[in-house]
């Protein structure tokens, strides 16, 4: 007869029944401890607290001031007096706090929307031009950069001045005899424009770099392949470049809407919010109301409302951000 060799013990078919995996040193394997599990937590805690101290505390501050009446009166003192609502009830009962708000709106939007297209477009015009080309205008757009803010308000103040300016004797020279001796700063409109223009030309380098360095990154088979089904250039931008563009191009829009809704420098280097308060936008209000004036409850008052606005516009951008994650864009 032939035997029958079976195994001493058959092999269990449920996982809980196995054996415990043992460590290297023969003990058995444990769950980290509540320390291991906190020490990441601990490690953060630092950093953690600096951030909520230094960006924190200064925002609780101004939040706390906007509730009461802090004149100069009141701070040479050392005098609280809470106010409630009455800084708030104030600024917004004021018709020129809401026509300061709509131009500082407007005039964002529009500088926002001129400043991407063109960076955009100069971006895609840098993956065209020839190697030579293309060093020359990165490098005249690195000096825009970094010309500082006061110097590019200078310049754009000589090259618009009334009598003395470059523009209007250029215009002249080219038979528009109506621009000599033309103030471009007489009205608020006007003002606001050649603002505006300064902070576009300000704000291209960056866009430009940055929407730059999102084409290069595009493979070029899909170019190829664009062009192989006959697309023409407008196609190929639908469907190639503009898909590939767009987180990058809603995050720096995202941030131009940051930078230029609190554009301070520009505006009052040039007319300090002149001609009449015509170009005068929420930050040179907010500085009006606290430095000018000394009502520094107001002033507070007028950041929470200008921070509101940024928060909703925030909440936008994520919403937004999220969506186009999800695919839903």
């Amino acid at each position: 007869m032939t035997a029958v060799h079976t195994t001493d013990a058959a092999v269990p078919t449920n996982s809980s029944s196995a054996p415990r995996r043992a460590a290297p040193d023969g003990a058995p394997r444990r769950r980290g401890s509540a320390f291991d599990r906190a020490l990441p937590y601990l490690l953060l805690a630092p950093a953690v607290v600096a951030i909520l101290w230094l960006i924190g505390w200064p925002v609780l501050s101004v939040l706390v001031t906007s509730f009461r009446k802090l004149n100069l009166r009141e701070l040479t003192r050392g005098e609280v007096v809470w106010t409630g609502l009455d800084n708030y009830t104030e600024i917004l009962g004021d018709p020129d706090f809401w026509a300061i708000a709509a131009r500082t709106v407007v005039f964002t939007g529009v500088v926002v929307v001129v400043s991407v297209l063109a960076g955009l477009l100069i971006a895609l015009l840098m993956r065209q031009i020839s190697p030579v080309v293309r060093i020359a205008l990165q490098v005249a757009l690195l000096l825009a950069w970094a010309m500082p803010l006061l110097a590019a308000t200078t310049v754009y103040q000589w090259i618009f001045d009334q009598q003395y300016g470059i523009l209007n004797k250029t215009l002249v020279q080219l038979g528009f005899d109506s621009f000599a001796g033309f103030s471009w700063f007489s009205t608020g409109t006007s003002t606001l424009g050649v603002i505006g223009l300064l902070i576009v030309w300000q704000a291209i380098p960056f866009l430009a770099f940055s929407l730059y360095a999102g084409a290069i990154g595009i493979p070029k088979d899909q170019y190829e392949a664009a062009g192989i089904d006959g697309a023409s250039a407008w196609q190929t931008f639908r469907a190639v470049t503009w898909p590939e563009l767009r987180p990058l191009l809603l995050m720096v829009t995202f941030l131009s809407l940051l930078w230029d809704f609190k554009v301070f420098a520009q505006v009052w280097a040039m007319r300090q919010g002149g001609p009449d308060g015509g170009s005068t936008t929420l930050p040179v209000y907010q500085y009006l109301e606290g430095i000018s004036k000394s009502h520094f409850g107001v002033a507070a008052a007028v950041s929470v409302v200008m921070v509101a606005l940024l928060a909703l516009l925030t909440a936008q951008y994520l919403r937004r951000l999220v969506r186009s994650q999800e695919g839903e864009l």
